[in-house]
């Protein structure tokens, strides 16, 4: 009998007789073990409510005389690259839009709150058409371009009855589309910087967080009737798949693929983003993005979130351990705050509690909430993303969610 005959009879002997072997259990991957959290206190509703109110309040008082949030002030210190005068038109437009989307969703009817409305809706209508990349380098525009795009989603529905005005806000959002296609890295998906080439289409690597936040605005448009490119939303995708780990923490952005244990890049310096990257992949049908995974982030959020704290509020950028930078702060939150929506009404209530606590604690005495000095935007989209985090901590009827996977 040939050597190659015998090998195929062993081969076939021994599938057989592992076909009659009891199937083992899956281990589950470390990473799984959430860290345990220790019980929490909910706020009395009375006082998340007012820690909202002063939000609002705050950002009543210091929007802009011409309607806008944000100003080029406060330039001591600084350490951002921010070529005049483009950068801070960006800068400018996506405070706005935050901050409308905040007072949107506070969804009060004070005659203040309505007015600082109008004004910030009229400046963003006329100045978000002309919102360009700063320099060949700079492209901070596409913060502006995604989160215009969720301040005209949540306008859209506030004068129902205003056909002409909502016609308009479509167009604004299909400009928008067209926008972010013209800025897209040649890799797919979407980055701040170019110091490559420069080139009409951007060279610049794709960044996991920014990929998400635009990847979170186009899902978000879709329910008034706004479909993002197909393309441009599969290249996104397939960008932050590429810097998505096994544990589902991200790359910072793709030219950091081959250090992966970079600080950074590890579980403690991904927390301010992998909320974020894991809701915007969730959103456009990763099926591998589970409830289970949603809860875990949570609780690493939540249990060790002084990796993140210990970066707020340090002027230079990175400078923290695992390379946080503060303005991971407020933005992680707010993405964890949308992943906290997407779990049954059990798990829900256990990460408003410590949510709630957390951000409440940081509030400052005139009301905001800021982690990075950065010129006069910082408070404004600080407090925005405060706000609309703390109102995913109010009780409310929660639809009823696939239960987490495993229990």
């Amino acid at each position: 009998m040939s050597p190659h005959i015998k090998l195929f009879i062993g081969t076939c002997c021994l599938l057989l007789c592992t076909a009659w072997l009891p199937a083992q259990e899956v281990a589950r991957p470390e990473w799984l073990e959430v860290p345990k959290l220790d019980p929490v206190e909910p706020p009395k509703l009375e006082d998340l409510k007012a820690s909202i109110g002063r939000g609002v309040e705050f950002l009543i008082q210091n929007q802009n005389k011409d309607g806008s949030w944000g100003t080029a002030q406060q330039t001591k210190g600084l350490n951002i690259y921010a070529p005049v005068p483009g950068a801070h038109h960006a800068f400018r437009t996506a405070d706005t839009a935050l901050c409308i989307s905040a007072l949107l969703e506070d969804g009060g009817d004070s005659a203040l709150l309505q007015q600082a409305l109008d004004r910030g809706e009229a400046w963003l209508f006329e100045h978000l058409p002309q919102l360009r990349r700063a320099t060949p380098t700079a492209i901070y525009n596409v913060w502006g371009h995604a989160y215009a795009i969720q301040a005209l989603v949540r306008m859209y529905a506030r004068l129902p009855q205003d056909e002409p005005r909502r016609a308009k806000i479509k167009q604004l959002i299909e400009s928008q589309f067209d926008l972010l296609q013209r800025y897209e890295s040649v890799d797919g998906g979407w980055g701040y910087y170019d110091f490559n080439a420069g080139a009409k289409q951007p060279t610049s690597s794709s960044i996991s967080f920014v990929n998400a936040a635009v990847l979170v605005a186009f899902h978000e448009a879709q329910a008034i009737g706004c479909t993002p490119p197909e393309r441009l939303v599969k290249r996104a995708v397939a960008a932050t798949l590429r810097q998505q780990k096994p544990d589902f923490s991200y790359l910072y952005g793709e030219y950091l693929q081959y250090q992966p244990q970079r600080g950074i890049n590890r579980p403690a310096g991904s927390l301010g983003r992998s909320q974020a990257c894991n809701y915007a992949l969730k959103l456009w049908g990763d099926e591998k993005i589970t409830n289970e995974v949603l809860d875990a982030w949570l609780h690493r959020l939540f249990a060790r979130n002084g990796w993140l704290d210990i970066g707020r509020k340090r002027p230079i950028p990175h400078e923290s351990w695992f390379q946080v930078a503060g303005y991971f702060y407020y933005f992680g939150h707010y993405y964890a705050a949308r992943c906290m929506e997407e779990l049954p009404a059990e798990h829900l209530s256990i990460h408003q509690a410590h949510m709630s606590r957390l951000l409440m604690g940081h509030q400052e005495k005139d009301g905001s909430w800021w982690d990075f000095p950065f010129y006069n935007y910082h408070q404004q989209y600080g407090t925005a993303f405060a706000v609309m985090t703390l109102h995913r901590c109010l009780p409310r009827p929660v639809p009823s969610k696939a239960p987490v996977a495993g229990e």
